[in-house]
């Protein structure tokens, strides 16, 4: 561990410093990357059907098309996270905004599947960067009392894009009643990166990453322009530390000395497995499952007349929608049980519910027939699969990373995770259409479902304790601030 005296004041007073205005500025703008994933995959869940009449496309192509989007985030998450460890998280994050914006415009002016699948990946490139970045950049910033719940809001804006996609889809829809309206969606794709563009202009660098810089004074800046605090008391601080590199990790030489390689070497390893392995099958049930509910609902014919493809695709939405709603619900949900539980064992048991979700849709499948779906069981297993993946494994999996690595890794380490979800999710966008052609609905359901109970047994398997910690720091060396004075507060904070 090295920190001077001087950067520990100043860690205390980020850290305990009230939320104000700057913080939730901060929070909103590092949502992009979650939201707009939201979006992206809603709204191609949607287009998609109108592709498939526009390009004659075949189950393959379907799942070529999601899976590029989603294939596209694992390089941009691979490098994205070592790259803002190494140049910062300001930077990054306003170039994935760009890659974003490039992208979409590829897909706009797409003239066949090749070149719309191009767009799309380029697209999930600046997507897969955002990922580990912005949740590294809302950690480091963001007071130790509230850093769980406002981890958990960052992933809630995935949700948010949803339900965003489905309002501009439908708008979009009433506007233009044509099969080729799937323009205006990808049109949504060059909007929103630029909104997040502009505000992204006007961050401050996160005051953890200079320190690990050793730009000491920098940080005390950054620390001052966002949390009330005596102006002259930290530039003192930020001068006193001088040029000092501020890590505190288990084994600070060897990740000064291995970087990266780090994520793999005694101190670490175990917790990156625990980051990547149950995020990996976690994407998989969900972007499998998110990507396709709007054609699953329409082969349990809760779409309109497939005669008229605009008409069926607003049935869609609304199915999805509702649907959708218990997303946020679980996201809610997780408000309240991740800061009193702490992530793995609600991971654990949102993952179990995934698999109930998805055992009662093959229940009543086989039960009733696809002729003639048991509609509320068919919405009861989406809800529940819904409602436990976002209370548990869908929040913790996102907010882990950032808690098990310190600054030195965090980006790296949270970018190895979201590119392992990423290669998961484009498995399950890939395969799954592929699966259910030849094999049937049944068949996605159960394999969604045993994907699912693997999670909760890997994450049982892997869970170390992290004990009760009041700052990032405390995760790895000396603590900044008091340990909770109960064994019971350790266990509910892992």
């Amino acid at each position: 561990m090295q920190q001077t005296s001087h950067q520990q004041a100043m860690l205390v007073m980020l850290d305990r410093a009230p939320m104000g205005w700057a913080h939730y500025w901060i929070f909103l703008l590092s949502t992009g990357g979650t939201m707009l994933g939201g979006v992206s995959v809603f709204t191609l869940g949607v287009a998609l059907p109108l592709l498939v009449k526009s390009f004659a496309l075949n189950a393959a192509m379907q799942g070529l098309l999601g899976a590029a989007l989603l294939a596209g985030a694992v390089p941009g998450a691979a490098i994205g996270g070592p790259l803002a460890d190494r140049f910062g998280r300001k930077p990054l994050m306003l170039v994935d905004t760009v890659v974003m914006i490039a992208g979409a415009l590829i897909a706009v002016f797409a003239g066949d599947p090749g070149m719309l699948t191009l767009g799309l990946f380029v697209f999930g490139v600046g997507v897969g960067i955002d990922y580990p970045v912005s949740s590294s950049y809302v950690a480091e910033w963001m007071p130790a009392a509230a850093r769980s719940r406002v981890m958990v809001a960052a992933i809630t804006f995935q949700a948010v894009g949803f339900m965003l996609a489905a309002a501009l889809t439908a708008a979009i829809l009433t506007v233009v009643d044509a099969d080729d309206a799937w323009r205006g969606f990808m049109a949504t794709f060059v909007a929103l990166p630029l909104l997040f563009l502009i505000g992204r202009l006007f961050m401050r660098e996160s005051p953890r990453w200079l320190m690990g810089q050793g730009r000491n004074r920098a940080a005390a800046d950054a620390i001052g322009a966002v949390i009330t605090a005596d102006r002259a008391k930290l530039a003192a601080l930020g001068d006193g530390a001088a040029g000092a590199v501020h890590i505190v990790a288990k084994a600070p030489d060897e990740v000064r000395k291995r970087g990266i390689a780090a994520l793999f070497g005694s101190a670490y390893r175990r917790r990156t497995a625990l980051a990547c392995v149950p995020w990996f099958l976690m994407d998989i049930a969900s972007y499998g499952i998110g990507l396709f509910t709007p054609m699953l609902l329409a082969d349990l014919h809760f779409g309109a007349s497939r005669s008229n493809i605009v008409l069926a695709d607003f049935s869609e939405i609304g199915g999805t929608s509702l649907i959708d709603i218990f997303l946020v619900i679980g996201f809610l949900a997780a408000f309240w049980v991740v800061p009193r539980f702490g992530h793995l064992r609600p991971q654990v048991a949102g993952f179990l519910g995934m698999t109930a979700g998805m055992l009662i849709l093959v229940a009543a499948l086989w039960w009733s027939g696809p002729a003639h779906p048991a509609v509320a069981a068919i919405f009861a297993g989406f809800i529940l699969f819904n409602l436990a993946m976002n209370a548990g494994p869908h929040s913790t999996t996102f907010a882990l990373p950032a808690e098990l690595f310190p600054t030195q890794l965090r980006g790296a380490g949270s970018g190895l995770a979201s590119a392992s979800a990423k290669v998961g999710a484009a498995l399950g966008a890939f395969f799954l259409p592929v699966i259910k052609a030849e094999f049937g609905l049944s068949a996605v359901l159960v394999l969604v479902a045993v994907v699912s109970l693997g999670g909760a047994l890997i994450t049982a398997l892997l869970v170390e304790e992290l004990g009760g910690a009041a700052s990032l720091e405390d995760r790895h060396g000396e603590p900044i601030a008091a340990k909770p004075a109960s064994a019971a507060a350790s266990v509910r904070s892992a």
